[in-house]
């Protein structure tokens, strides 16, 4: 089987040289390879040191910069709060115009600046240093005044940037982007961040959909209806309609789970029994509920709703088997797992 630069290179003309855009474009890609590569052979203690810095910080990083450093700012920033770190971005200007007033002690400054001499962000540090807020430096400038003043120096110098006037920032961003997605990774792996985590703080998007699990959005405690093998049907008819689920979990007198009623199950008894009032939840139920894990993906539940053709599912004890929760077709909807 061809590798894929093999397979790319055969959809190149062949015994023609490359166009003038693509030889750029291959040129800026190959420059920022090498700067990434140079990134990731000089980091050492310090790269560390910063991740215990945002590990151990009690209040909010904040990640200020201007320019094209400062797009690459927000994006850090949004990285380490989507992964469970409070983050947010300055703006060196504004803070410099009245935003001083969102720092705090407690709270860790990144501060980015390629050259390290950004007089905007020069201008924050009395008051980062009177509040004695560690400070995060990532230049490229290692004798900078920024570097000086700093508590833990990144390194993001580079040999050239891809543009060829060495003017437009592009190598150093891409550098600049990686370390703090760099940081970010770490500083989650260190803190233990679980797919969970992630799920919670992304309620609103499909990958925090795909990643909640079942206990996420179950009915747990009071919700779940459950009924005694020996109750009336009459009553049983009471907690499911009080329930609002269509369904109740009949258990023995130790708690386990040993069948359910559902709706359907209610209008069969009726077409088939005159006395079907008088009869008992057990006499009623269906036997081998299907169930689902609380620590199971909430997808995994749709599936085996959708193979049974059911709308609920009753979670259980792995140990007990007692009912711990209900799950129902609606939940998952209301979840965009649907």
């Amino acid at each position: 089987m061809a590798s894929k630069s093999s397979a790319a290179a055969g959809n190149r003309p062949q015994g023609k040289a490359a166009s003038p855009s693509l030889a750029s474009a291959r040129r800026v890609i190959q420059i920022e390879i090498d700067a990434l590569g140079a990134l990731g052979d000089r980091l050492d203690r310090s790269f560390e040191q910063a991740v215990d810095a945002i590990v151990g910080c009690e209040g909010r990083v904040v990640v200020t910069g201007m320019g094209k450093s400062g797009q690459i700012c927000r994006k850090i920033a949004a990285t380490l709060a989507s992964t469970g770190t409070s983050a947010f971005f300055l703006h060196a200007a504004e803070a410099s115009h009245g935003d001083l007033g969102m720092f705090a002690r407690g709270d860790v400054c990144l501060a980015i600046s390629n050259s390290g001499t950004t007089q905007e962000l020069l201008s924050l540090l009395p008051s980062v240093k009177r509040l004695r807020i560690p400070l995060i430096a990532i230049t490229g400038g290692a004798r900078s005044p920024l570097a000086r003043d700093a508590d833990v120096v990144l390194d993001i110098s580079i040999e050239q940037e891809a543009c060829p006037m060495g003017l437009a920032p592009t190598a150093s961003t891409t550098v600049t982007l990686a370390l703090g997605d760099a940081l970010a990774v770490a500083v989650l792996e260190q803190r233990g961040f679980s797919e969970r985590d992630f799920a919670l703080l992304h309620p609103g998007g499909a990958l925090g959909a795909k990643l909640l699990r079942v206990a996420d959005v179950m009915h747990a405690d009071s919700e779940v209806p459950c009924v005694a093998q020996d109750l009336p049907v009459r009553r049983t008819l009471d907690v499911m309609t009080e329930g609002k689920m269509g369904v109740a979990a009949v258990v023995a007198p130790d708690g386990k789970l040993v069948g359910v009623i559902t709706d359907g199950d209610v209008r069969r008894g009726v077409m088939g029994s005159d006395g079907f009032v008088d009869l008992t939840a057990a006499a009623v139920m269906s036997t081998g509920p299907k169930t689902v894990a609380a620590s199971a993906l909430a997808a995994e539940a749709l599936a085996i709703m959708e193979e049974h053709s059911i709308t609920s599912l009753f979670i259980v004890d792995a140990e007990t088997h007692k009912p711990l929760g209900i799950v129902h077709l609606h939940d998952l909807l209301k979840a965009g797992i649907a």
